[in-house]
């Protein structure tokens, strides 16, 4: 009896054709290099930067640096006599999300990380906390790069918009210092399982993983409420935020380019999602 195999899924001939520009461009070792310390220079580099970091010729650095450009890797800017470099911030999550395309990597990752700091809290948020709520809040949009609000929404309308059993704060030595929160995304019946998310940490509390207790909490919350999909969108610019919710088993669906303004700019943001492997 034939064995019957599972059908192949085929990538679209326009997304191969994307990816293999990219893999193209990097199929060489000094752009690979020059690719990443861009990356991690957050305010930029100048090519005679480069030319000192990668131990190259001032015209082959430049010739590698125009091939990332016009990939689009890479921003050029002229300021003076120099040329600064600064990293394109969507690649960061364009290039993992055509490796995970090719690869057929796109499936629910599984949630969570064990490393969370033991003297964090995390607990449903209380009547007493939205002043608290609000400040935190207040501190993320003036980061420029955490949500496209310029002002902080009133009480009231947090608390119309956030689903009531999903709200919680992470509270440290009796502080409350970040939260997180999810929102329906439609009123239809079809799409009750699916949730928009938010999480803001205050400034001083930043990097020390309060986020990733609370996105933990959070996704295995909803994973027990029955909410199949949680979804959100972050700014290209924001690479922690981007790895923050990768590490609890969030996906890069795809870049929303010019998607909004803020203050007068254009930004692009990565649309990210967690299936639960529950529901």
């Amino acid at each position: 009896m034939p064995i019957a195999l599972p059908q192949a899924q085929v990538l679209p001939a326009a997304d191969a054709a994307t990816y293999a520009e990219w893999f193209a461009c990097l199929a060489e070792p000094v752009r690979v290099r020059l690719l990443h310390a861009v990356a991690t220079s957050p305010s930029g580099v100048t090519v005679g930067s480069l030319t000192g970091i990668l131990g190259t010729s001032q015209s082959t650095t430049s010739h590698h640096v125009r091939k990332l450009a016009d990939v689009g890797f890479v921003h050029l800017e002229k300021v003076g006599t120099a040329t600064v470099v600064t990293v394109n911030g969507a690649c960061c999550a364009g290039l993992p999300h055509a490796a995970d395309a090719v690869m057929g990597m796109l499936g629910p990752r599984p949630c969570c990380a064990d490393n969370v700091p033991a003297d964090v809290t995390i607990r449903a948020l209380e009547a007493g906390d939205w002043t608290a709520v609000r400040r935190i809040y207040g501190e993320g949009i003036a980061t420029g790069t955490g949500t496209f609000d310029t002002a902080v929404p009133t009480r009231k309308a947090l608390d119309a918009k956030w689903l009531p059993e999903h709200r919680w704060v992470a509270e440290l030595s009796g502080q409350v210092v970040g939260w997180a929160a999810a929102s329906p995304v439609s009123d239809r019946d079809c799409y009750s399982g699916v949730a928009e998310t938010s999480v803001c940490i205050a400034e001083e509390h930043r990097g020390r993983g309060v986020g990733k207790a609370l996105l933990r909490k959070q996704v295995a919350a909803a994973d027990d409420a029955g909410l199949w999909t949680l979804q959100t969108s972050i700014f290209t610019e924001n690479r922690a935020g981007l790895a923050l919710h990768h590490s609890v088993g969030y996906r890069t669906v795809g870049v929303r380019e010019r998607i909004a303004q803020r203050d007068g700019t254009w930004h692009d943001t990565v649309v990210l999602e967690r299936r639960s492997p529950v529901n």
